[in-house]
């Protein structure tokens, strides 16, 4: 999983804007905000009159993206049970031949991702949202699912599901958060994708939620309007500070050979070195 030149868009996304699949003239201008992936709605941002003229919508955009584009976009379909599911997978069943990047699937459960992986085919690559109680219980199932690249949480309807009043800084989710991430380490996926900050006009609460994403393990956050990435990517790349100590400590574990050594003042082990090393890979992810 350390070779980032042929892992998809969506394993190394740090951000993953949503347009909805009913404003299709936004899609240009989602992928122009520097997303690392664009995710186009098909579920909550759509109400149900809407949804077959979500798909035409998406369908008249396809022809004309690129390659790159498409490998970048990612469409989120409707939970499994809803009346809207079936045509979602007639429809994404031709974008997944033509390059989609990934399906994310609200409310998963492994039921329901095994459906989906059968109805759009080996090539389709499978985003879970845990956004249930159920859905936590069946984690590692999730994440060990076939054609799974990676985990996201849905906070939001999973503080519905258990009736949840979380504070804003969200320290009730902390077990749950640290389920993803453990879950997707057991797995041997990318870190998993965090849930989205609501309030889009609140930089400093956004730069905090981001931060303690990160701080938990999570590589990547949803993102719901364009004005959220730059932040966001910012919050999940190593700071020229930790890409300078990085580099120091791989050049001294060469000049050591690999043993222990000392560098400003703290002692450098393995561990260290492997943590260096995570850091200046991520650095060109």
């Amino acid at each position: 999983m350390d070779d980032t030149a042929i892992r998809p868009p969506v394993a190394t996304a740090r951000s993953l804007l949503f347009v909805p699949g009913t404003r299709m003239d936004r899609f240009a201008k989602a992928h122009a905000a520097g997303a690392g992936c664009v995710i186009v709605d098909l579920e909550d941002a759509v109400p149900p009159e809407h949804k077959a003229a979500a798909r035409e919508q998406i369908a008249a955009h396809w022809a004309s993206c690129s390659a790159e584009m498409r490998a970048r976009t990612l469409v989120r379909v409707n939970a499994g049970d809803t009346p809207h599911l079936e045509a979602d997978l007639q429809a994404a069943a031709g974008w997944v031949a033509q390059g989609l990047g990934g399906v994310v699937m609200p409310k998963a459960d492994v039921g329901g991702l095994r459906r989906v992986a059968a109805a759009l085919g080996a090539a389709a690559r499978l985003v879970p949202l845990v956004e249930s109680l159920a859905g936590l219980d069946a984690v590692d199932a999730l994440a060990r699912a076939p054609q799974v690249v990676r985990l996201a949480f849905g906070h939001l309807d999973f503080q519905l599901d258990l009736g949840m009043r979380c504070s804003a800084e969200e320290g009730e989710l902390a077990p749950v958060r640290l389920a993803l991430v453990a879950a997707s380490r057991r797995a041997r996926l990318p870190a998993p994708i965090d849930g989205v900050t609501v309030d889009t006009g609140n930089e400093a609460r956004l730069q905090a939620d981001a931060q303690r994403a990160r701080a938990f393990g999570f590589g990547a956050k949803l993102c719901i309007h364009p004005a959220q990435v730059a932040a966001v990517n910012a919050a999940f790349a190593p700071t020229a500070a930790e890409l300078d100590w990085a580099r120091r400590v791989v050049e001294g574990a060469r000049l050591h050979a690999g043993a222990a050594f000392s560098l400003d003042g703290r002692m450098v082990d393995l561990p260290v070195i492997l943590a260096a090393r995570h850091t200046l890979a991520q650095a060109s992810a």
